[in-house]
This record gives C-alpha cells, sequence and structure tokens, in this order.
C-alpha cells in the first residue's frame, strides 16, 4: 500500500516534470509541524547535476480567509523580486497535478521555533540584530507595488483599513456564535478609538516571530503570506508586538526581543511613513482580538469536523488567554 508521503512524491516529480521541465527523482518528502492554516511538505528534488531543496504549501480544508494560492505565489514572486528576504516559488499547482491548491517554492534556510530563538546561544547575535532588520524589511515590504498581483483582495472603496477588519472579524464571530463579551467589548473599544487613516499599503497580515527563519546573524526569509491584505501599514507593527507573539518575554514589546521605538526608528529610516507610538498599540488591541477569533475559528474548525486536528482543538484554548490580554491592554 502507498503511502501518503510515497504518493506525493510519485506526484510532485510529475509536476516538476510539466511545469519545470525538471526530470527528477524526488527524495525526503515529510511534512513540517506546524501551520494550520496550510500543509508544509518539505523534499529534495534529485536532478542530473545535483539536489535541489524544495517546499510544498498547500491549502487545507475549511479555510476561506486565507488568499487564492495563485495569488500569494503572485505576491511572493513580487517580493522576491523587490528586497524582501523570501524564498523563490517556483510554480502554482493545477488540477493536473492531483496535489490540490498550493504550490512549490525553494527551501530557506534557518529556524523558526520562537523558543530556540529567544533562548538559545547561537542566536544571540541575531537577536540583538533582528529589531532593525525587521524595521527595513517591513518597509520594503509596505512599498511593494500591488498592481503587480493580479486578484489581490483591496479594502472596499470609502471604507478605512480599521472598520473593514472590524466587519471582517465581527462576521465571523456572529458566524460562530458563540457568546464572547471581552470580545464585543473590544470591537467597541477599536470603533471608539480608531486612529486617523493613513494610505493603504500591502499588510503581510501575519508578520511575527514562528514566521520568520532566523539563522545565527538574524533574519534569513519572510513566510506565511496567506493572510496578507490591503490596509494600514501599521497593522503589521502591531502584530508583531501582540503579547502572544512575545512568548513570555514580556518586557521586550517587539517579539519579545527589541523595543518598539528601535522598530519604529529603523522603520522610518529604511523610508517607511512615520507612524507614532499610540497608532501601533491602537493595531496590537486589534491584533490581539484578532488572534483571539483566529483561535475561535481553528476550534470550530475542529469541531465542526471540516478538519480534525488535535493542534486546531488545542489552539482554541488560548482563547482565554486573547481575553485576558485585552482586558490588560484596554485599561
Amino acid at each position: 500500500m502507498t503511502s501518503p508521503a510515497e504518493e506525493i512524491a510519485e506526484r510532485l516529480a510529475k509536476a516538476c516534470v510539466r511545469h519545470l521541465d525538471w526530470a527528477v527523482t524526488i527524495e525526503g518528502v515529510r511534512r513540517l509541524a506546524g501551520g494550520a492554516s496550510q500543509e508544509t511538505w518539505s523534499f529534495d528534488a534529485v536532478l542530473e547535476g545535483g539536489t535541489t531543496p524544495l517546499i510544498l504549501r498547500r491549502n487545507q480544508r475549511g479555510y476561506g480567509h486565507t488568499l487564492p494560492s495563485a495569488t500569494e505565489f503572485a505576491l511572493l514572486r513580487a517580493a522576491h523580486a523587490g528586497t524582501v528576504p523570501v524564498p523563490e516559488a517556483l510554480f502554482v499547482l493545477d488540477e493536473r497535478d492531483g496535489l490540490g491548491q498550493g504550490y512549490v517554492m525553494r527551501r530557506a534556510e534557518g529556524e523558526a521555533i520562537p523558543r530556540r530563538i529567544l533562548r538559545d546561544d547561537p542566536f544571540a547575535t541575531a537577536r540583538d540584530r533582528m529589531t532593525a532588520q525587521l524595521g527595513h524589511i517591513l518597509a520594503d515590504i509596505h512599498r511593494l507595488d500591488l498592481g503587480a498581483v493580479p486578484d489581490f483582495p483591496r479594502l472596499p472603496p470609502g471604507t478605512t483599513a480599521a472598520a473593514a477588519q472590524r466587519d471582517q472579524y465581527r462576521a465571523i464571530m456572529d458566524g460562530i456564535g458563540e457568546p464572547h463579551p471581552t470580545f464585543e467589548l473590544a470591537l467597541r473599544w477599536l470603533t471608539e478609538h480608531e486612529p486617523p487613516p493613513l494610505a493603504p499599503t500591502l499588510v503581510h497580515g501575519d508578520f511575527r516571530l514562528g514566521n520568520f527563519l532566523v539563522g545565527p546573524t538574524g533574519i534569513q526569509a519572510i513566510l506565511d503570506w496567506e493572510l496578507a491584505h490591503e490596509g494600514d501599514p501599521a497593522e503589521d507593527l502591531g502584530w508583531l508586538c501582540v503579547p502572544s507573539w512575545r512568548f513570555g518575554n514580556e518586557a521586550r514589546v517587539v517579539g519579545g526581543f527589541g523595543d518598539l521605538e528601535d522598530l519604529l526608528a529603523a522603520y522610518t529610516a529604511a523610508g517607511g511613513a512615520p507612524i507614532d507610538r499610540q497608532r501601533v498599540e491602537y493595531w496590537v488591541v486589534f491584533g490581539t482580538l484578532k488572534w483571539g477569533v483566529i483561535c475561535e475559528v481553528q476550534a470550530f474548525t475542529h469541531r465542526s469536523g471540516l478538519a480534525r486536528s488535535v493542534e486546531l482543538a488545542a489552539i482554541g484554548r488560548r482563547v482565554c488567554e486573547t481575553e485576558w490580554d485585552l482586558l490588560q491592554l484596554m485599561t
């Protein structure tokens, strides 16, 4: 009987011939941990001239608020053509490949596990550099031309970035139908404290530790672009500072390793539009609400049977953490 990995290897070999004209043998197929909204498979394409390390990214069922694979692929290509450190995306899957919706890209090297990045000695120098590096990278991301990405989701005409996000997460909460008074309070707070709108830019949407590959000298690649959208550039800065993404290092607001003033200074020095601390703090509250609703969605996805997963069920338990964080942030 053929194992899932063997079946994927056989289909990937044919896909590489079809899309790249590579006559290859596929080896080392294994699913990587993490990635609740997309599957990530690591594999090696063995060609006559050597071995090329690659990644297969493909959608899971039950996630209606992520970019289509073809759009995410085009976004990665645009980022790679600029100055953003991302792996090179090679081809989009189609129906002939028999692998579902997804794409194949080159495999970058580096560590993604936050606990190791924040604590282990080999990353000591990286921790000192990452705040400035990420400020520069975000400025580069926010300069990317959305016109180069077909079918990229844009803000509704006449709607602010904050209002569009509130409407989106309001609809998700209503669709699940669970009572969360703290989330309701947060939505009201966000409406009452909305800052004046900035010119919208590309927003990565999940810019935080865990979605960066890090080496001894710092950031090697930015991953997981499936939540990208048009919005307020401060959203990415705020998301990086959400308490859940500090991984216990509460005193270091930026990802558990840096200070917000340093991040803002690096962002501006790299050409990003000046953003004040109060605007970022607004998006920290928004990001905390967003993560809480995402936790709720992932648990619902498991309970409803759309995708049975112990990981999704466990993430649902984190809803209460975000409720506590929201109460602290809004006081």
